[in-house]
């Protein structure tokens, strides 16, 4: 009996675990790169999410038998580095743009199309 015991205390510790916040990790990442078009506003999910990430990966190094969904982590930290990539290419963008052409031309020439678009939609 005190063998069963043992065998499935070692059994129960063998299982391999989830690491946390690998989910959140993934949504936060893909949500960057879909909101990157927002003005650079989804820089602030994708860097949560490589912080997240990092995190996950350094738990996960202290103990890699442990856990089974490295893999999910990984592949969030990869999207996040490519939505912070993309956020700062967009904030780079609507900088270059505001200082060459000014607030003023831009915001003018938005609410030119803005009421173009009011009149072809009536």
């Amino acid at each position: 009996m005190n063998n069963f015991k043992k065998t499935f205390q070692l059994n129960i510790a063998m299982e391999s675990k989830k690491l946390p916040n690998s989910a959140f990790i993934y949504v936060l990442s893909v949500l960057s790169c879909i909101i990157c078009c927002l003005g650079g506003f989804g820089i602030i999910p994708a860097v949560i999410s490589f912080y997240l990430a990092s995190k996950s990966e350094g738990i996960y190094k202290m103990n890699p038998e442990a856990y089974d969904n490295y893999a999910t982590v990984k592949k969030g930290k990869i999207i996040a580095i490519v939505g912070i990539v993309l956020n700062v290419i967009v904030i780079g963008i609507t900088i270059w743009t505001l200082s060459t052409i000014g607030w003023d031309a831009w915001s003018e020439e938005f609410v030119r199309k803005w009421n173009e678009g009011l009149e072809r939609g009536m």
